[in-house]
């Protein structure tokens, strides 16, 4: 009988099982046994390091010949006999370790040969250079630190997974060094994004996560309740309607970076929890805000990468200002060759998108859509892709822009921009509405959205009408996806891959 290759694969995994289990038995009677000698290593709360592998590659004439202390996970041995080398990884990398009987003794060198491939080891010894040139250290003495008791994956096929990867990335960061120079990226790109606003006279500031009113974006939100207060509070969709309080009171120009909460999809562009920073400048308008996103992008760039040109998945990005501008209604005649300047009402608006195939786009029924929903399901549907280099898409109507100043040449759209890259959102951007009439008839008409089938419309929010009524100044406010913008300058494919932890369904 010719086995399945179902049961060919259930056989295989069954296999690797067994192994990798007896594998743990093992490494766990060794720990016992240490024990027992009085070595436990997890009864070890400190080790004096004295050097990085950093440090002594970068430092090598100085310590060459000379004692350091090292540290870090035993990645690989080869030792035969009675010497033989193995390289242990700390935060900047490899360091490769040289070890001989003449040194170590008889027993502790069985002891080296003992330790396996994932252990936490502290080694004492001598600086040098091997015949093939590779800084290493020559040991005289050696620690075992923390003992691994699951064997790393890379024999047992356990980083094939993508899924497997992001659940387990302290797994994924120990086997792969691009995936921490990643991270180690994105810590660059937050401090860059810092510092040019810190430079600039930008106050940063921290407001609330909970809210009893989510608003500030066009989103759902997640759900908990105060038992203190016996009140359901909101996970925060957006910092912008605080900010713009800080404003009112005079702080002039803030910024705030941090995590955002939406109850929608997953995908490759999409987490839940993401991170955003918003930026708020009075006496500034949606002008100001581009020239300041082209600008802090591209001194992130230059900081962090040297150059203002990147290439993310296999296409050249150029992040040097100026960027291109073009109107949504520009880009909609553009790339789906329809004028909305010609259509003079909504039920012509109604008959172009049964035309153009976009009504499963709408977030309401066709009857219930005017022209300016119309013109950004068209916009979504046939412009976004084409947007490869930054772009910035200019003039959004009225009735998607609750928060934003209208034009005063065109009070059917407003002063509003998003900045698109390989055809992706990545910041959005307004002249911020401060006259508090026109807000509190945005916010209703906002909630007859709701009733109209929009879940993601604004809830009305009277404590921001309250500070709009006591005066706000022309402002300009700006919100850039971080997660998204860390993407693109790691080239990394997925939103999940550049977050340290993503949202992830349990497994059972």
């Amino acid at each position: 009988m010719v086995n399945t290759n179902e049961e060919l694969n259930n056989q295989e995994f069954q296999k690797l099982e067994a192994e990798y289990n007896e594998l743990m038995r093992q490494r766990l009677l060794k720990l016992e046994e240490l024990r027992a000698k009085g070595q436990d290593p997890f009864a070890i709360t400190k080790y004096d390091r004295t050097h990085t592998s950093k440090q002594v590659k970068e430092n090598y004439d100085e310590l060459e010949g000379k004692d350091v202390k090292v540290a870090g996970r035993l990645m690989t041995k080869r030792i035969h006999g009675k010497a033989g080398f193995a390289d242990i990884h700390d935060r900047y990398g490899k360091l490769q370790l040289y070890v001989r009987i003449d040194d170590l003794g008889e027993e502790k060198l069985k002891a080296f040969k003992t330790l396996d491939i994932g252990d936490i080891i502290g080694v004492e010894g001598t600086v040098f250079k091997t015949k093939t040139g590779e800084i290493s250290v020559h040991v005289k003495d050696f620690i075992l630190l923390t003992k691994s008791l699951r064997p790393l994956p890379e024999k047992w096929h356990g980083l094939k997974d993508p899924d497997l990867r992001y659940r387990q990335r302290y797994v994924d960061l120990i086997m792969n060094q691009d995936v921490r120079d990643t991270f180690f990226k994105r810590t660059q790109i937050i401090r860059a994004i810092r510092k040019f606003l810190d430079d600039r006279d930008f106050i940063e500031v921290e407001t609330p996560v909970l809210s009893p009113i989510a608003s500030g974006a066009a989103a759902r939100p997640f759900i908990t309740h105060s038992n203190a207060l016996d009140i359901d509070l909101y996970l925060r969709i957006a910092t912008e309607l605080y900010l713009k309080r800080l404003i009112v009171g005079g702080f002039e120009k803030v910024y705030e970076m941090g995590k955002n909460f939406r109850n929608e999809g997953i995908d490759i562009r999409h987490n839940p929890e993401f991170n955003m920073i918003e930026i708020y400048e009075a006496y500034a308008d949606y002008n100001d805000m581009m020239k300041l996103t082209e600008e802090l992008i591209a001194y992130v760039c230059k900081e962090v990468l040297g150059t203002t040109k990147v290439v993310y998945q296999g296409t050249e990005i150029d992040f040097t200002p100026p960027w291109n501008r073009l109107t949504m209604k520009e880009a909609v005649k553009k790339y789906a060759n329809v004028d909305f300047d010609e259509i003079k009402s909504d039920e012509e608006a109604r008959e172009i998108a049964k035309k153009l195939n976009v009504v499963d786009e709408l977030k309401k029924d066709l009857k219930d859509c005017t022209k300016g929903d119309i013109l950004v399901a068209v916009f979504e549907a046939y412009a976004e892709k084409h947007l490869i280099q930054p772009t910035f898409v200019l003039d959004y109507p009225v009735e998607v822009s609750p928060l934003t100043k209208r034009k005063p040449d065109d009070p059917m759209f407003t002063e509003r921009f998003e900045a698109y890259v390989y055809g992706r959102e990545i910041a959005n951007a307004y002249s911020e509405l401060n006259d508090p009439i026109d807000q509190r008839e945005r916010f209703l008409q906002q909630l007859r959205e709701r009733e109209l089938g929009d879940d993601e419309a604004y809830m009305m929010d009277e404590d921001f009408i309250n500070a709009l009524e006591i005066g706000m100044p022309p402002t300009g406010g700006l919100g850039i996806g971080v997660d998204r913008l860390v993407m693109f300058l790691t080239n990394s494919y997925s939103i999940r891959d550049v977050i340290l932890f993503p949202t992830m369904k349990p497994t059972k």
